[in-house]
């Protein structure tokens, strides 16, 4: 009997941790950040609109107090 599992292979992600392996897959390399951002936006339009939004609301917020 030969063992078929392929330790070296790269883990698979389940659905609490996809959105972490693909922000990893896209951040990860020699590429300059706004093509990482751009790949990153174009796989997850909706992540990165929520991302957005949240650091919309949190400068608001920031801002909200100055006068």
């Amino acid at each position: 009997m030969s063992d078929t599992t392929d330790s070296s292979a790269a883990p698979e992600g389940n659905s609490k941790t996809s959105l972490a392996d693909a922000i990893r897959a896209h951040f990860s390399g020699d590429a300059p950040l706004t093509e990482k951002a751009t790949g990153f936006v174009k796989e997850r339009p909706w992540a990165s609109a929520a991302l957005v939004g949240v650091a919309a609301v949190a400068i608001l917020n920031t801002l909200r107090g100055r006068r």
